[in-house]
């Protein structure tokens, strides 16, 4: 394996949905990881998380690069709004977000477990 890898997150992340990093790649590829999961998330306004995130056994961490972005939990609603602005929870709080205008973000999600793949996000 060599020790430096060099991509493009477009690119890289097309044919995982945007993830970059992850248990989900294959074990010789670098980026392979079962301790964290990075995306670099494009998308559309009006794009829906297609259901609700539930029974959660990660953290994970969401950074607006640009855009406005909707992150809803069962108890409130956090509105990414500025480049920067950013959002963290735990294990076992459900989720599911809505991207209110064209939203680029960093996703980091540890650990990297299977059995979290949905159907692909919807535009309403």
């Amino acid at each position: 394996m060599d020790d430096v890898y060099v991509g493009n997150a477009g690119v890289d992340g097309a044919a995982e949905g945007g993830w970059l990093l992850g248990h989900f790649l294959p074990a010789d590829d670098p980026r392979h990881s079962t301790e964290v999961e990075v995306k670099w998330g494009v998308h559309p306004p009006g794009q829906a998380r297609s259901r609700w995130a539930t029974g959660e056994r990660r953290t994970a961490l969401l950074v607006l690069v640009s855009g406005r972005f909707r992150v809803e939990f069962r108890d409130r609603t956090v509105v990414l709004g500025e480049p920067g602005d950013y959002v963290l929870w735990g294990r076992g709080v459900d989720h599911t977000w809505y991207a209110e205008r064209e939203s680029v973000l960093l996703t980091v999600r540890w650990p990297s477990v299977p059995g979290y793949r949905v159907a692909p996000p919807v535009v309403r």
